[in-house]
């Protein structure tokens, strides 16, 4: 079971309420990851990657076990904790200025 935390926005267009738990088929990517979520969650579909290139949208990070993810290839596998279910995948907004 992948434990998913998304950003308050998300959380409204998906109509939950905290933490997303899913399975995953194979191995725990963020592509796999993804679409799980994009599956059991219609609504989501091109809010966090792009629909059609499938390319994260730009104010759009991943963390996971204090590590930026963001720019990980999207089949290389999540941390071991990731996987695990005991540690999530965090979808944050990024914002920008300065």
């Amino acid at each position: 079971m992948i434990r998913i935390v998304l950003p308050a926005h998300l959380r409204v267009l998906a109509k939950v309420d905290g933490e997303v738990s899913l399975d995953v088929k194979g191995e725990a990517t963020q592509r796999n990851v993804l679409d799980a979520l994009e599956a059991r969650y219609p609504t989501l579909r091109g809010t966090i990657r792009d629909h059609v290139t499938f390319v994260r949208r730009p104010f759009v990070r991943f963390y996971a076990c204090e590590e930026d993810l963001s720019n990980e290839p999207l089949d290389e596998p999540l941390p071991r904790a990731v996987a695990e279910g005991s540690e999530p995948l965090l979808v944050v907004g990024a914002m920008s200025g300065g």
